[in-house]
């Protein structure tokens, strides 16, 4: 992420999940940036999201490299198309890492202030 990306990690401690759109364009943006990717613009607006959405792609990790997720393996990381035409990125919980599936309805919850995603 690059920018101010303040109202973003604010509106997850509120457990709300936003994305920026741009003002030029009409474009939505995520992960955060401080300029529009598709016009270059660069009055972007956060602005909330529904939190449901569908697994786009997955992986499950059996062996983590990061010194904080070591020992919580297996997980499972997700793309997730949300209705807003982005892709939001997490884990996905609440369910065995053999049960994630391309195309399965998820919905955001937010743990330690990060959004997760859940089956719907």
């Amino acid at each position: 992420m690059s920018g101010d990306s303040s109202a973003y990690w604010a509106a997850c401690q509120r457990g709300e999940l936003v994305v920026q759109r741009c003002t030029s364009c009409d474009r939505r943006v995520h992960l955060p940036e401080a300029a529009c990717p598709w016009c270059g613009g660069g009055e972007l607006v956060f602005e909330p999201v529904e939190g449901e959405g569908v697994v786009h792609t997955f992986t499950v990790v059996h062996r983590s490299f990061a010194p904080a997720y070591r020992g919580r393996e297996p997980y499972v990381m997700a793309w997730v198309d949300l209705p807003a035409g982005v892709r939001a990125f997490g884990h996905v919980v609440g369910c065995a890492p053999g049960e994630v599936r391309v195309g399965m309805p998820v919905r955001v919850t937010f743990i330690d202030e990060l959004p997760h995603w859940r089956p719907a």
